[in-house]
């Protein structure tokens, strides 16, 4: 049975959505500053590797129990917790990590570029 045009761009619209999600760690890069936002995060996607210095985690848009909680457990310091978002870089805001969930605690292996704690 073929799509129907309207189905079938729905699925070419929603795959690059759905693959600009990944899941991230991020943790203090020692940089201090005066006014926000402040470049002292670096978030690493963990199915690259890659880093992205001085991103700003937009938590946002996630509940207040788990704003809390990342909150309570220095999660954005120390890398404790797998979040799941997207990078977007974009107008005149510095790029950010939007966070969209809390996945899992974090691995020791998965934590170790970020400062012990």
């Amino acid at each position: 049975m073929p799509l129907k045009p309207a189905v079938a761009l729905l699925l070419l619209l929603a795959s690059p959505l759905a693959a600009a999600e990944g899941r991230y760690i991020v943790c203090d890069n020692g940089l201090r500053c005066f006014k926000a936002p402040c470049p002292s995060s670096t978030v690493r996607n963990l199915a690259t590797g890659q880093a992205f210095k001085g991103l700003y985690p937009d938590i946002s848009r996630l509940s207040e129990a788990d704003q809390q909680r990342i909150r309570e457990t220095d999660a954005l310091y120390f890398g404790r917790l797998v979040l799941t978002g997207r990078v977007e870089r974009g107008g005149q805001n510095a790029p950010s990590l939007i966070v969209t969930g809390i996945e899992r605690v974090a691995t020791t292996a998965e934590r170790r570029h970020c400062p012990a704690g």
